[in-house]
């Protein structure tokens, strides 16, 4: 449903000489076997003192436990002039804690048989390990540590820093195509700053970045009653409770987070554009994008099923048209980003050497006036309904997969268990909701378009800031 652009920390290879965790964690014991259903999650939940929402979902099919927690921080939540600070501490939380070393915490997953990372989006921070299902205390105890006591230090800042600033570099600079990504958020959400700029943040802002500033946003917002924990897989209910009580019990809660507020989003009178010349890009590329409804809102539902039919899979309606047919590019896609709200409908062309960007252009102008004007076929609302079935279910596979879903719903919309009903809300769009919503929402005056040159042409001076005349209708359209 969505393609998410979560900017994913590069874990340093552990320092030699680390010592060993002052209170190592008992090895859970193997819960028997236990009936669980494939589609609809068990999903428990409680609270502890400290305010931490624990969510926990059984399932013995496969002998895994995915430990995720959920921080309510993205960069959303940054000052002006202090971005990319949610991203930073991504990195940061892998520098070590009271009883762990800087690089242990990844030794002692990775020793155990497991997996770990941690991500970082606009409307939150997680971090999660994949064990065996004997060693969920390990992975509760780790992340226990860390929200506790982690290393905030000058040394493990500078380090990290230029960690963040190397990945910038390759990741965003020298990326092809991801600078214009950036600069069409920012024409998209001109005005509107929890997500106007990038999660990654900037050099600048990095280089400015002060010990105390750092050391007062994690003091914020890395707090239990900040965060959710989310464990799902094989495991004993009563067993991880226990532990979850021993390791995250004592920690204070934090009294005062900062309330989140981002103002008014700012009225888009007209079309936006920008011109972006890549000097990694092989092809031209037109990226656009439109301000949407908030996830999970029936509109959301229904424009995610549009983006479908626009872009999912060879038989949709611009692939066929713009790459089979009249092989005027080399790929197309068409996505919502799942943002907490408001949200962006994207959509995206690398356009084919010989091709005109400016007709290709029109051509996807037209084609998305055509859905907003007679809506999906009855053959398209059965492929993409087919489509969003199975991919829901892939997309809970994994106990990892599970976890990270559970916590995100109980986090952002107040109840993990809510996930349960999510199917059956795309399954209820109509074509007629399809029709309304793309006529609604997806409309020129709306939009904001990036045009992408590749190395070999220049940018016009200035011009790319500059509101863009709304473009004639094509005769016939």
């Amino acid at each position: 449903m969505k393609n998410r652009l979560l900017l994913a920390a590069l874990l340093l290879a552990p320092l030699a000489h680390a010592a060993p965790p002052v209170e190592p964690p008992p090895t859970a014991k193997t819960p028997p076997p236990s009936a669980g259903g494939a589609v609809r999650l068990d999903v428990q939940k409680l609270t502890l003192e400290n305010g931490l929402r624990v969510v926990m979902s059984v399932d013995p099919t496969s002998p895994t436990v995915a430990v995720d927690v959920v921080y309510d921080v993205g960069s959303r939540n940054e000052e002006r002039g202090k971005s990319g600070f949610a991203h930073l501490f991504e990195h940061m939380m892998f520098q070590g804690s009271s009883n762990v070393p800087r690089g242990e915490h990844f030794k002692l997953v990775t020793a155990h048989g497991g997996t770990l990372n941690g991500t970082t989006s606009e409307d939150r921070t997680n971090y999660f390990e994949m064990l065996p299902r004997s060693e969920l205390a390990l992975g509760i105890w780790l992340e226990a540590d860390r929200m506790r006591s982690l290393d905030v230090s000058q040394s493990n800042l500078d380090n990290q820093r230029a960690v963040v600033k190397e990945e910038f570099r390759m990741r965003v600079e020298n990326a092809p195509y991801v600078p214009a990504y950036f600069r069409m958020r920012e024409l998209v959400f001109q005005g509107y700053w929890p997500y106007e700029h990038p999660a990654i943040g900037t050099m600048k802002d990095l280089d400015a970045a002060a010990l105390d500033w750092v050391r007062a946003f994690h003091a914020a917002y890395y707090a239990p009653n900040n965060a959710v924990l989310s464990i799902a897989g094989d495991f004993d209910p009563k067993e991880a409770e226990a532990h979850v009580r021993r390791y995250f019990g004592p920690i204070k809660a934090q009294p005062a987070i900062p309330k989140y507020e981002p103002g008014p989003l700012p009225e888009q009178k007209g079309p936006r554009s920008a011109v972006v010349l890549d000097t990694h890009a092989k092809l031209h590329a037109i990226f656009d994008g439109w301000i949407i409804p908030p996830s999970r809102e029936k509109d959301h539902h229904a424009l995610e099923l549009a983006a479908m039919v626009l872009a999912d899979g060879e038989s949709s309606r611009l692939h066929r048209l713009l790459v089979r047919e009249r092989a005027v590019c080399a790929e197309v896609s068409a996505e919502t980003e799942g943002q907490r709200g408001p949200d962006i409908f994207m959509v995206q062309a690398k356009i084919a050497s010989q091709a005109k960007p400016d007709e290709v252009a029109r051509m996807l102008d037209a084609e998305i006036r055509r859905l907003g004007q007679g809506g999906p076929t009855e053959a398209e609302m059965t492929k993409v309904k087919n489509r969003v079935r199975a991919q829901f279910l892939r997309g809970l596979q994994s106990n990892f997969q599970k976890a990270q879903k559970l916590a995100e719903y109980e986090l952002y919309w107040g109840d993990a268990a809510k996930l349960n009903d999510e199917l059956a809300s795309y399954l209820a769009v109509t074509d007629a909701d399809i029709k309304r919503v793309v006529s609604q929402y997806l409309t020129e005056d709306r939009r904001s378009r990036v045009m992408v040159k590749p190395h070999a042409e220049k940018a016009p001076e200035k011009a790319a800031d500059k509101p863009a005349e709304k473009a004639p209708t094509p005769k016939g359209q």
